[in-house]
């Protein structure tokens, strides 16, 4: 016996494991909300191009578009540009959208805009980047400028960060005469950025451009730029103004080197401006209507693959579990008895269609009437069969004649008795005339009021949307409920309503 309850256990606690495990994996891991109303910010960036065609030319026109990253996840992007054809095509770190039309004439505007979300994006490792760059052909007191910068910086520095840490520090320092005839009077952060790629050029350090749009909301921003560089392992940020290491959670890569963000042939004055715009969604909803997302959260193996109608059905059956489980605590730890362990969860179940109020007077009227008829019938020394149909049947009589009077009374909660499960009822009734004879009315009563109370509560639970969205999102909570119930079924000790029954024992112990 003792080896059996230890197995029992042991098969208790794996169970737990288990399903705590794949729900804290789901939710730590694959980063799936814990609750149904959780939203989630999505960021819509707009770029807007202007330009001025030249009459009677082809026009061509290319711009930089945000690259694909793994840290954000790219929900649409879209190209407004009426009479325009529109291809994207990869060129190194970037991606370049090209716009082009036979005629054009006049003022031309062309959108680009794209959603993103940071919610299931995950951080990869970016690519290589150069290890060594040839010096740049510096000359004359631009050489002497570079090398009298270097030297100190070599001396202060130790590895590439703490080199490009220490070199935009000094460039900061507005008294120095090297900095001055580097800089040539122009203190732009262009002119800074392209003074700074000199000078880590001329120390064998390669080093990018990078141009980068803040998310926040604005009606109007720059790209904002940044240096980047590859130290071996993964690329490493830098302000070129302040030289703040590491580039922002909300900065989101435009595009990378020197060249300008659009180019034009056909046309003239181009002009590009930003804006960008923050809207909240609901985050399941967002994983299910994208498809990069649904792979992020492994949404395509879970129920919400499932047809909606079929979606509905097992969010209601997910919860015959907790409903069970606590019908199984309430008759084990605190003694209610019930009739049975399933049955009530099966009344709870008819309650989402009655509610609960309406549902008990039913059931207690339906039950009432039933077993005045059980009685009569047992007069009739009727077999069980015979007798079980008989009382079937008239329940469902009694159902339609609550039905329509209900109906004719305009009291809308009376139609939903005929979704009451008469099976159930017939069940109930026959089970409760069996306890009235074996051990009385009044045990009867209490058996049935019993049946309702923790009917009612299981109603409560089980009708729960948080605890629903819940256990349909993460199933394997339902393992944890079935360890708990292995774990209740060696459980021996005292109920609650045995410790107020045996109070006065305990009183003359003492």
């Amino acid at each position: 016996m003792r080896g059996i309850k230890i197995h029992a256990m042991v098969l208790a606690f794996t169970l737990i494991l288990v399903g705590a495990g794949a729900t804290l994996y789901q939710i730590l891991v694959l980063d799936i909300p814990i609750k149904e109303d959780e939203t989630d910010t999505v960021w819509v960036l707009d770029a807007r191009l202007n330009f001025t065609a030249k009459a009677d030319a082809p026009i061509k026109v290319q711009m930089h578009v945000p690259p694909k990253s793994d840290h954000f996840l790219t929900l649409n992007e879209s190209f407004i540009s009426p009479n325009y054809g529109v291809n994207v095509n990869q060129q190194d770190e970037n991606r370049i959208a090209t716009w082009s039309v036979r005629r054009a004439e006049g003022e031309q505007t062309l959108y680009y805009r794209q959603a993103i979300s940071q919610r299931f994006g995950r951080a990869t490792s970016e690519g290589q980047g150069q290890q060594f760059r040839p010096r740049p052909p510096l000359q004359g007191a631009e050489k002497l400028a570079a090398e009298a910068l270097l030297e100190p910086i070599r001396q202060h520095s130790a590895d590439v960060e703490t080199f490009i840490t220490e070199m935009i520090r000094r460039l900061n320092i507005p008294n120095d005469d090297n900095v001055k005839l580097l800089l040539g009077g122009d203190t732009s952060v262009e002119n800074r950025a392209r003074v700074i790629e000199t000078l880590l050029a001329a120390a064998h350090i390669p080093s990018q451009q990078v141009h980068t749009v803040r998310l926040a909301d604005s009606q109007k921003q720059s790209p904002e730029l940044w240096l980047r560089s590859h130290n071996g392992k993964h690329w490493v940020y830098f302000s070129p103004v302040t030289g703040k290491q590491g580039l922002p959670e909300d900065r989101l890569i435009w595009w990378v080197g020197h060249e300008p963000i659009v180019k034009i042939e056909g046309g003239s004055k181009p002009s590009v401006s930003f804006s960008v715009a923050k809207t909240e969604v609901n985050t399941i909803q967002l994983a299910q209507t994208n498809d990069a997302a649904r792979n992020k959260a492994l949404l395509t193996a879970s129920l919400y693959e499932l047809p909606v109608a079929t979606q509905s059905t097992y969010r209601v059956m997910l919860m015959i579990p907790a409903g069970v489980l606590l019908i199984l605590l309430l008759r084990n730890l605190v003694g209610l008895e019930t009739l049975g362990t399933f049955t009530p969860v099966l009344v709870a179940l008819a309650f989402r269609e009655t509610e609960v109020v309406t549902g008990i007077v039913m059931f207690a009227v339906i039950t009432a009437i039933g077993l005045s008829l059980r009685s009569y019938l047992e007069h009739l020394r009727l077999q069980l069969l015979p007798r079980l149909s008989v009382v079937l049947t008239f329940v469902i009589i009694l159902m339609a004649l609550i039905s329509l009077v209900g109906y004719k009374l305009g009291i809308e909660k009376g139609l939903s008795i005929a979704l009451f499960p008469m099976v159930i009822l017939t069940m109930v009734i026959e089970r409760l005339s069996i306890v009235w004879e074996e051990r009385g009315s009044m045990h009867a009563l209490k058996t049935a009021i019993a049946t309702l109370i923790a009917a009612t509560f299981a109603h409560l639970l089980m009708s729960h949307p948080q605890l629903s969205y819940f256990c349909f999102t993460f199933p394997g909570i339902l393992l944890v409920m079935v360890g708990i119930m292995l774990l209740m079924g060696h459980y021996r000790g005292y109920r609650l309503s045995e410790l107020i029954r045996f109070r006065a024992l305990a009183r003359k112990e003492l």
